[in-house]
């Protein structure tokens, strides 16, 4: 018996989505898609419910990101299914930022990828003890998606390129100091406000209720050297700021980059100085257009073979030097895709 990857309970005037595939990190499938959008579509119209949440089963994970082994195996057998499935999603994400009812994300433990774009984007972003936020696409030839580009290009100190070209983690605290996360909660108390919500109360008042303050942020800690570094129109300016620091931090930022798909770390900081001036939607179509290239392109490939298929973390990227990915190359990725572009109509 295969089980239910979503479950959607009504409690009173509260719309609840459970992600339910914990061993597999709660990870998002195109079937999970398929079943969210259209229950919320059904919420958003119900004169009963109120507000809407998202929770995930188990300890570990809220949503490690998108079905990345579905996702490489469509690709490699030319299936529709594999740019399909970032359609869907994306329009996802879209009606989660515009949804005109409150949404509530309950965030504990690992959130990547596809978990941010279901959670990130409400209006309410519940973060517990346990949030561990990262956006480390650029390791497997990707780039941050599901709105990335909007909300990292617009966090402060050049957070959300440190956070794009590096991969690294960010706890709850970090969270709440870059507004990834709007509220700390511990964990304990997620089911006080669900209870509570149930019953009608407005999710800010419920919220702060249970509200506790977070501890000081690391990322403050070194928000103003990251706004040194990541400072940088190029990747090859931002290398010569980190190179000229010669730190053990910035060697060590040095290291990390010098890991990742040379091709997604340059799509990726352009991905971000585009999508500082442009609006939620404009981003999304941009996106598209950039993930159809990338699953048409030799890196994707390789990374998920390095990191998730064989795992022997040593991917062969082409070109597999920053200084041999060509600014017309990096171009293709954000060409017009005629009749294929994504529309919201």
């Amino acid at each position: 018996m295969i089980e239910k990857e979503v479950f959607f309970e009504e409690n009173g005037s509260l719309g609840l989505i459970k992600l339910n595939r914990p061993k597999a990190l709660n990870a998002l499938t195109l079937s999970m898609v398929r079943e969210i959008h259209p229950k919320m579509i059904e919420w958003e119209k119900s004169q009963s419910i109120k507000c809407v949440a998202i929770i995930a089963e188990g300890e570990k994970a809220f949503c490690a990101g998108g079905d990345i082994r579905a996702l490489h195996d469509w690709g490699k057998n030319h299936d529709p299914e594999a740019t399909g499935f970032y359609r869907e999603e994306y329009i996802l994400n879209r009606y989660i930022k515009r949804y005109s009812k409150p949404y509530i994300s309950f965030v504990n433990g690992i959130v990547m990828g596809g978990g941010v774009g279901l959670s990130v984007h409400g209006s309410h972003r519940i973060a517990g003890e346990n949030y561990s936020f990262a956006m480390p696409e650029t390791g497997i030839g990707l780039f941050p998606d599901v709105g990335g580009t909007y909300f990292l290009s617009r966090l402060k100190h050049n957070a959300g390129v440190y956070l794009a070209l590096t991969g690294s983690r960010i706890k709850a605290e970090d969270a709440i100091f870059l507004g990834t996360a709007n509220y700390f909660v511990h964990s304990k108390n997620f089911n006080n406000i669900i209870n509570e919500l149930s019953q009608g109360n407005h999710p800010d008042v419920v919220i702060s209720k249970f509200q506790s303050e977070s501890n000081k942020s690391e990322f403050e800690k070194i928000s103003l050297l990251c706004e040194k570094f990541f400072n940088g129109g190029t990747l090859e300016e931002i290398i010569i700021n980190l190179t000229d620091e010669n730190s053990e931090f910035s060697n060590k930022l040095l290291s990390i980059i010098h890991t990742k798909s040379p091709t997604a770390l340059k799509v990726a900081l352009k991905s971000l100085l585009v999508g500082a001036k442009i609006s939620f939607e404009e981003c999304m179509k941009m996106e598209f257009r950039m993930v159809n290239k990338v699953m048409n392109d030799h890196d994707f490939y390789e990374g998920v073979r390095a990191l998730i298929i064989d795992k022997d973390n040593q991917p062969k990227w082409n070109p597999n030097e920053i200084e041999d990915v060509k600014n017309d190359f990096v171009q293709e990725f954000f060409d017009l895709l005629g009749d294929n572009e994504l529309n919201f109509d």
